[in-house]
C-alpha cells in the first residue's frame, strides 16, 4: 500500500487510532518485540501521547495493538499481537505474571520480590515489587500512566485471585526515564495503608524496608540469587561489602557464618538502615562492622586482607553519554580491589549499568586484572532472579552483570 491514505476500510472499523509502518519494520513484531522506534511508522491517525494504537504493516496487515508517544524515539510499545481487546491482554497478562511467582516462592521464608518486571511479563513500562503485604508500582511510560486506575484494579484482581492479601499500593516512580516520556516524578499512596518500616524476608533472611525512604522500590531484588551465592562461600571468611548500600549481601555473609563482615557506604541512612535490618536478625555490631566512606577512598587507602569482596555499586552509566567515565570508575575499584587482594581469595563484581553490555565489562575485568598483574579464574557468573524473567523476544531488559572471581 503506498502512499499517505488510510484504507476506508480501516477509518471505518477502527476502534483505535491505525498507525502504518514502513516496508519490513514489521519483521520484529511478528517476532514479539516489544518496541517499535519512530524511523519505522510510514503515516496514521493522530493520537494524543499514551494513547493505544492499532499497528499495521505497510501492506495493510494487521499486527497487534501498543500504546504510543509523540515524544519518543520508542513511538510504540506493543501491548498484544492479536485482535484481543488490549486491555484484557494487560489484564490477562498480570494475571500470569502473578500467578508466576507465586508458582515460584513460598511465603514462609521469602515475602518480597518482583510480581510484573515489565517487557519481561509482557507490560512494557510498569515494574511492580512485592514487600509482603505492600505492593510498590514504578510507572516509567506515559500509556502505563494514563492506564494507572485500571492497572491498579487488575491488580488488586490478580491478587484477589492468588490469595494475596495487600494492605497497600504505593507507587515510587522517580526514575529519570520519565522524563524522555513527558512525565515528572511521581511518588504517593495509591491505595490502603503504609507503615514507615515493612518487615519482609527474603530466604529467612529479615529486611526492615522502608519504602518511601528507599533507592529503586525498597531492596534491589534481582541481587537475590548472587546474595545466596555469597552466603554460600562465607564460612568463616572475612567479607567486605562495598557499596553495601543496607547490608543485602552482609546479611547473608553473616548468615553463612563468617568470621567477619565490613560494610561500607557513603550514605549514612544506608548504614543506619543495615544496623536495623542486623538487629531484625539478631546479629552482633561490631565497632568496625560499618563504615559511612566513599568505597573508592576505602578501596585506594587501606589494604585489602579480606577473603570476599563485594563490588556491587549504583548504575555508572545511567545515560549513553556517561558510557567512558563508567568505565574508569568499574576499571578503578576493579584494578584497585585486585591488586590488594590475598592469593585465594574471592571477588565478586558486579554492574547494572544498561549501557554497559556483558562483552564491555568483562573486557574491563580482563584488563583489570592484567593491571594489578594477578591472574583470576571466572567461577561463576550472573544468576538470574527467577522473578526477573527476561522476555526471549526482547532481550534488551537484560541489564544485570555479575562476575565471581577466584584471585591468584
Amino acid at each position: 500500500m503506498g502512499g499517505n491514505a488510510l484504507p476506508k476500510t480501516a477509518i471505518n472499523t477502527m476502534k483505535y487510532p491505525s498507525i502504518y509502518l514502513k516496508q519490513s519494520k514489521e519483521i520484529p513484531i511478528k517476532r514479539r518485540h516489544h518496541w517499535i522506534f519512530s524511523g519505522a511508522i510510514s503515516h496514521g491517525a493522530k493520537f494524543a501521547d499514551g494513547d493505544i494504537c492499532e499497528i499495521y504493516s505497510y501492506s495493510n496487515e494487521f499486527l497487534g495493538h501498543g500504546y504510543c508517544n509523540n515524544k519518543t524515539t520508542i513511538a510504540i510499545r506493543m501491548i498484544n499481537y492479536s485482535t484481543e481487546n488490549p486491555l484484557v491482554s494487560l489484564e490477562k497478562n498480570v494475571e500470569k505474571a502473578f500467578r508466576m511467582r507465586i508458582n515460584l516462592f513460598n511465603d514462609k521464608n521469602t515475602n518480597a520480590y518482583r510480581l510484573i518486571n515489565g517487557e519481561g511479563d509482557l507490560v512494557p513500562g510498569l515494574i511492580v515489587d512485592r514487600y509482603n503485604d505492600i505492593l510498590v508500582l514504578q510507572i516509567s511510560t506515559v500509556g502505563i500512566d494514563k492506564l494507572k486506575n485500571t492497572i491498579i484494579k487488575f491488580i488488586k484482581n490478580a491478587s484477589s485471585k492468588i490469595g494475596l492479601k495487600i494492605e497497600g499500593i504505593y507507587e515510587k516512580s522517580t526514575m529519570s526515564a520519565r522524563s524522555k516520556d513527558g512525565l515528572m516524578p511521581f511518588e504517593g499512596l495509591l491505595y490502603g495503608n503504609l507503615s514507615s518500616n515493612t518487615l519482609v524476608e527474603e530466604n529467612g533472611i529479615k529486611f526492615v524496608v522502608n519504602i518511601t525512604e528507599s533507592q529503586k522500590t525498597g531492596l534491589f531484588l534481582d541481587q537475590r540469587e548472587m546474595r545466596n551465592l555469597i552466603g554460600t562461600y562465607s564460612n568463616g571468611k572475612k567479607v567486605l561489602n562495598c557499596f553495601g548500600y543496607t547490608g543485602g549481601f552482609s546479611l547473608y555473609a553473616k548468615s553463612g557464618n563468617a568470621l567477619s563482615v565490613t560494610t561500607i557506604d557513603i550514605s549514612e541512612p544506608a548504614i543506619n538502615q543495615c544496623k536495623l535490618n542486623y538487629e531484625a536478625n539478631s546479629f552482633s555490631i561490631g565497632d568496625d562492622d560499618f563504615l559511612a566512606i566513599d568505597a573508592f577512598d576505602f578501596l585506594r587507602s587501606n589494604p585489602l586482607n579480606f577473603d570476599i569482596i563485594i563490588l556491587d555499586p549504583p548504575a555508572f552509566a545511567k545515560k549513553k553519554t556517561d558510557l567512558d567515565k563508567a568505565v574508569k570508575g568499574y576499571a578503578e575499584i576493579n584494578r584497585t580491589s585486585l591488586s590488594k587482594m590475598p592469593v585465594g581469595s574471592i571477588l565478586l563484581t558486579c554492574s547494572c549499568s544498561y549501557h554497559l553490555s556483558q562483552e564491555m565489562f568483562e573486557q574491563i575485568i580482563k584488563k583489570a586484572a592484567f593491571d594489578a598483574k594477578r591472574e583470576v579464574r571466572i567461577i561463576s557468573r550472573q544468576r538470574l532472579a527467577s522473578d526477573h524473567p527476561i522476555n526471549i523476544n526482547h532481550m534488551e531488559i537484560d541489564y544485570l552483570k555479575s562476575l565471581l572471581l577466584y584471585v591468584y
